[in-house]
C-alpha cells in the first residue's frame, strides 16, 4: 500500500448490517435463514478490511431496539451470536485480530456473557485489527452511561464538573480507545442510523446501499471506500482552508 493509498482510507469503518429478513423473503427461505446467511456474510468483509490496513471495523448485530421483535426471532439472533463467537475466535487467532463486544449485558444469558468476555480476554492482545460487535446496544444508551458514570466521579470527588467538555465525554463512551469512525455503511436501503454510534460518528462519511446484507460484497465494500476517498472531509472548516492545510503538510 502506498503512502497516498493509506492517507485516503478509513481507520475506523462501521456497518449496519440490515437487509437479512428482506433477503430471505426475495429468495423464499425461512425467516431465520436471512440471519444465518447474514452472519456469514461477516467473515470475508472482517478478512478484507484487515488485508486493506484498516484499524477498526465495527458493526451492529443487535440493537437496544431489537428486543422488542418476535421472542423466537430474538432467540435465533441471540443463538447465531453465540454461534458466530465461536466460529470468529480461530479466525481471530489466525488474523491477530482483537475481538470485543459493546453494549447492555445485563438482558444477555449469563452463559453468552462469559463467553462474550472469554473471547474478550483471549484476543485482548491481538494487534492486527479490531473487530468489534455491537449488542444490545444504543447511541442514546451509550451517551445516558456515560453521563452516569461522570456524574459518578464528580460525586465521588475524581473529578471537578469545569472538566467536562466535549473531549473529556468522549473518553467515557464506548470505543473511546479507537479512532472515531471515519465511513459508516448502512446496507438494505434505508436511510437512517437507527440509534448506531451516535457520539462516535459524529463526523463519519455515510454510505448507504440498496444491497441487503447477505449480498454485500468486498467489491462493493470496496468501492464505499472509493467514494471515502473522493470526499472532502472539512470538520467545520471551509474547502479553502482544506486546500491550504494540505498544501502545508
Amino acid at each position: 500500500m502506498t503512502l497516498l493509498e493509506e492517507h485516503h482510507l478509513p481507520k475506523h469503518v462501521a456497518i449496519i448490517m440490515d437487509g437479512n429478513n428482506r433477503f430471505a423473503k426475495k429468495n423464499q427461505m425461512q425467516k431465520g435463514d436471512g440471519h444465518r446467511e447474514g452472519k456469514n456474510s461477516l467473515d470475508p468483509i472482517v478478512e478484507h478490511c484487515r488485508s486493506r490496513g484498516i484499524q477498526a471495523l465495527t458493526v451492529f448485530a443487535f440493537s437496544s431496539e431489537n428486543w422488542n421483535r418476535p421472542q423466537i426471532e430474538v432467540d435465533l439472533l441471540m443463538k447465531l451470536l453465540e454461534e458466530a463467537i465461536h466460529e470468529q475466535l480461530p479466525r481471530m487467532r489466525k488474523f491477530n485480530i482483537q475481538l470485543q463486544f459493546i453494549g447492555d449485558r445485563s438482558r444477555l444469558s449469563p452463559h453468552l456473557r462469559d463467553l462474550m468476555r472469554s473471547a474478550e480476554q483471549e484476543t485482548a492482545s491481538f494487534s492486527s485489527m479490531t473487530l468489534t460487535i455491537a449488542v444490545s446496544y444504543g447511541g442514546m444508551w451509550d451517551i445516558a452511561e456515560a453521563a452516569k458514570q461522570i456524574a459518578s466521579d464528580v460525586h465521588a470527588g475524581h473529578l471537578d464538573i469545569g472538566q467536562i467538555d466535549a473531549s473529556l465525554f468522549g473518553q467515557y463512551v464506548s470505543l473511546n480507545e479507537l479512532p472515531p469512525v471515519d465511513l459508516l455503511i448502512r446496507t438494505g436501503g434505508d436511510y437512517r442510523l437507527s440509534n448506531f454510534l451516535l457520539w462516535q460518528a459524529a463526523y463519519a462519511e455515510l454510505y448507504f446501499t440498496e444491497t441487503l446484507w447477505p449480498e454485500f460484497s468486498t467489491q462493493e465494500f470496496d468501492h464505499a471506500l472509493d467514494v471515502f476517498a473522493g470526499r472532502e472531509r472539512r470538520f467545520g472548516k471551509t474547502s479553502e482552508q482544506i486546500q491550504q492545510d494540505k498544501i502545508e503538510n
